[in-house]
């Protein structure tokens, strides 16, 4: 059989090579999403940061207990936004565990040098030195408040070494330090630099006192490198944090290497899912159209006494080949693929810079296997047809079309119809992540539904378009409407790819349009100040009192970005919030609040915007339990509930209640509101000059800045949307070419008996036209649900925004893939001459 399968590739070559470029472009975006997935959970960032350690002790993770399921409770494992801290008195218990030489405090401190403001640098007190370990290259270690050492890296940028000074940005301030000394970079490459103050100097600027940011644990010479870690993590678990050992340690070291990796394994996976689901429609239905098309070969092989055991046998072995094949290309083009991703990544700042590609057999071999599986099984699906005939009636029965399908085909595509309704339901009472899973699932199973379907419905369309085909084409029309008619299973595939392709593509892609114009407009509306004051270093509280002094100015508001973890129903997530000096805030925001007032916003309350307070079920006057950035837990009383969540964040804190718990402990901005005739210029200017890297701007450019900044973060959605949508049209287009390359005998049989190239060419026009026009009116009719719930459900925007002119290059795109991958091969075909066309196989 696996000779005989290798031979019919060979003469096969049209139908193979369409099962070949859907195999293998399968594989390539699913080898993309499975590596972009194996690199997170291999990146470790880099561990030089505590090289000269045997363990780090830090808190980088919340733990969250979640819904019990069988007796067994689900946990959730969120990355700390604002990254979590340790007691200082950790300190000491580490230190006593046999074993350990000393425990040494690190402190990371976000500074910039006015020397090169464009440098990353992170601020340490010099004891941490010593965990890299840093060495001496000149000078002395600092001894003074206002001594600083700088590595090699920032002197190499800067021009600086002992003797000079230079200012230093931190917590909104500026200080002028002289270098005292110059350390080497030995071993601790990474993409920020260090620059090292005394420890009390580190101590007094950290916005987070009595804490450090880690423990390094350095080891005796002859320590049990197994006993010491055992000892070190007792404790530290004991104390709620974590104890990283060898290539973990870059996780410690570098919070940016612990966010990349939950970005990757979570855009990796969420889009694999939907490139699986996408991949097992097209490969079944591409792998079974090829099957159908080859009636008259596999009836003969069953006319000439083949079991269907061989016949059976002969097909997967023919698909386990093309899907080898398929792997040898798909493999490679999805490692350059990833390459591609992952320069993307950097370059808009998602990732660190040595965050690389690693890996790659274990999601080759996943990936071939799954891809192979699926085919193998549509395969097997298209094959049991064929094979339970009996021989004498093979070939008449390949020279029919068969009936519609059974019953159970009606069943289960009606039950898959009453899933996407009831999923739509599901996703209007729902919002946030529970609402764009149930979308998900109800575009999925509304595609499934329409291709179980298909049949009848391209059979109730030919005879209602029938009239409207004659009328327009004439004959042809007339013979193109009894065509569809006739044809109606063996279209199934076609519609499938094309209700796929619109459904999809116009579901997801206004999808994130509709988010960031949502953010964006809520953000304009909701801003009322006409300036704000922004600081590249931050601003410390003082700059919002300032500014309320300034003459003609009559609100000031200070804002603080951050983030929170809050409880689900099913697990906790991560959401956008802010904090706020509400004094006077009813002048510089409006959040459209719905019921309670921001005017009771202090410590001990909390703001949360409908859709978060619809999630966790909160209303004005409960205790909302939750985790400050830095992990810390905290219940708020619920003060207020407003609408304006995406431009503002979900949750909404009054500034102390952050304090000593971000990694920078000052203020974004201050948004500032004057007097209708106020000239407050040039006192605003003089303000800004107060402050380092600060500058007075309108507040359109913030609403401009946040537009290009949600450009940049959509940017991997619409770089994956695109890739999935690029793989359902071109398996829309495989689909088409392979059904009318398949039509050989047909339109030779049609210019025998009288046919000219000219009639034959209007009746592929009408064809198309009737197919295209069901597939266009169904994919539109699933893309306009599906997003009008959704945009619905998570933005309380009734009409979804549609760009005129998106909606012009799906709907023209769609028609264009049509009639360029049907009306490019049937004109070929019409190139042959009858007689020799009608002995060609089917």
């Amino acid at each position: 059989m696996l000779h005989l399968a290798a031979r019919m590739l060979r003469f096969r070559r049209g139908s193979f090579a369409a099962t070949f470029v859907a195999l293998a472009a399968g594989v390539a975006v699913l080898m993309t999403c499975a590596l972009l997935a194996e690199s997170g959970w291999r990146y470790q960032g880099l561990p030089q940061r505590y090289d000269a350690t045997l363990a780090v002790v830090a808190d980088r993770e919340l733990r969250v207990a979640g819904p019990t399921v069988l007796g067994e409770t689900e946990y959730t494992t969120v990355t700390l936004p604002e990254r979590g801290s340790v007691a200082a008195e950790l300190a000491g218990k580490l230190a006593a565990v046999p074993g350990v030489a000393r425990v040494v405090g690190d402190r990371s401190i976000t500074v910039t040098t006015t020397a090169a403001p464009d440098v990353p640098t992170t601020g340490h007190g010099w004891s941490s030195a010593a965990l890299a370990p840093h060495r001496l290259v000149s000078g002395e270690p600092p001894r003074a408040d206002g001594e600083i050492a700088v590595d090699t890296r920032l002197a190499a940028r800067t021009g600086l070494s002992p003797g000079d000074s230079t200012d230093v940005l931190t917590g909104g301030d500026s200080r002028r330090y002289r270098v005292s000394g110059v350390v080497g970079t030995d071993g601790a490459a990474g993409e920020r630099a260090a620059l090292f103050f005394t420890d009390d100097r580190a101590a007094a600027l950290d916005p987070r006192p009595g804490r450090f940011d880690a423990l390094g644990v350095l080891a005796e010479p002859n320590a049990d490198d197994r006993a010491v870690p055992a000892g070190v993590r007792r404790i530290a678990d004991g104390a709620g944090a974590r104890t990283y050992t060898g290539d973990e340690r870059g996780l410690a070291g570098e919070p940016e290497a612990a966010a990349a990796r939950a970005l990757t394994l979570q855009a990796g996976g969420a889009f694999g899912g939907y490139a699986a689901m996408i991949i097992v429609f097209v490969v079944a239905g591409t792998v079974g159209l090829s099957v159908r098309h080859r009636r008259r070969d596999l009836a003969l092989l069953r006319a000439v006494a083949a079991t269907p055991g061989q016949v059976r046998r002969m097909l997967l072995a023919e698909t386990g080949l093309l899907a080898l094949l398929a792997a040898v290309v798909g493999v490679p083009a999805g490692l350059l693929a990833t390459a591609r991703v992952r320069d993307g990544l950097v370059t808009r700042g998602f990732v660190p810079d040595d965050f690389t590609v690693t890996g790659g057999p274990l999601s080759a071999a996943a990936v071939t296997v799954a891809v192979t599986a699926v085919a193998l099984l549509a395969a097997w699906t298209a094959a049991l047809r064929v094979t339970r005939i009996r021989p004498t009636e093979a070939l008449g029965e390949a020279a029919v079309e068969r009936g519609l399908g059974s019953r159970a085909r009606v069943v289960a595509g009606l039950v898959c119809l009453a899933a996407a309704v009831s999923l739509t339901g599901l996703t209007g009472a729902t919002d946030g992540e529970t609402a764009l899973g149930a979308a998900t699932g109800m575009l999925y199973t509304s595609v499934l539904g329409i291709a179980l379907l298909a049949p009848w419905i391209n059979r109730a369309a030919a005879r209602l378009l029938g009239p409207v085909l004659r009328a327009v084409w004439g004959d042809s029309g007339h013979l193109a409407a009894a065509n569809l008619r006739a044809g109606a299973r063996g279209t199934v595939a076609v519609l499938t790819a094309l209700v796929l392709a619109v459904g999809f593509g116009g579901t997801v892609w206004f999808l994130q349009d509709n988010l960031q114009r949502q953010t964006a407009v809520e953000s304009r509306d909701g801003l009322l100040a006409q300036y704000a004051l922004t600081g590249g270093a931050g601003l410390p509280a003082s700059a919002t009192a300032e500014a309320r002094r300034v003459p003609g100015v009559v609100a000031a508001t200070g804002v603080r970005r951050t983030s929170v973890v809050v409880p689900g129903a099913l697990e906790a997530r991560t959401v956008v919030a802010q904090g706020i000096d509400p004094e006077g805030v009813e002048r510089t925001l409006d959040l459209k609040v719905r019921s309670g007032s921001l005017a009771g916003l202090r410590e001990d309350t909390v703001a949360v915007s409908t859709a978060q307070a619809d999630a966790a079920g909160w209303e004005v006057g409960d205790d909302a339990e939750l985790w400050l950035g830095d992990g810390t837990p905290a219940t708020l009383r619920v003060v207020a509930l407003y609408d304006r969540g995406w431009g503002f964040g979900d949750v909404t804190l009054h500034t102390r209640t952050l304090t000593g718990h971000t990694v920078t402990g000052v203020d974004d901005q201050v948004l500032i509101r004057t007097a209708p005739d106020a000239d407050t210029g040039a006192a605003l200017a003089d303000l800004a000059r107060r402050y380092p890297a600060a500058a007075v701007v309108d507040a359109d450019r913030l609403t401009g800045e946040l537009a290009h900044d949600l450009a940049v973060s959509g940017w991997l959605n619409r770089l994956l949307v695109a890739v999935l949508v690029g793989y359902a049209v071109l398996a829309a287009a495989n689909t088409l070419v392979m059904a009318a390359l398949a039509r050989t005998r047909e339109l030779s049989l049609l210019r025998l008996v009288g046919f000219t190239r000219g009639q034959l060419k209007r009746m592929v026009h009408a064809e198309q036209a009737g197919l295209l026009g069901v597939a266009l009116v169904i994919g539109g009719a699933i893309a306009a649900v599906t997003l009008t719930t959704i945009v619905n459900a998570v933005s309380a925007q009734r009409v979804p925004h549609v760009p005129a002119a998106g909606a012009a290059v799906v709907v023209a795109g769609t028609v264009a893939l049509a009639l360029a991958a049907t009306l490019l091969p049937v004109g070929r075909l019409l190139r042959t001459p009858p007689v020799e066309g009608i002995g060609i196989r089917e």
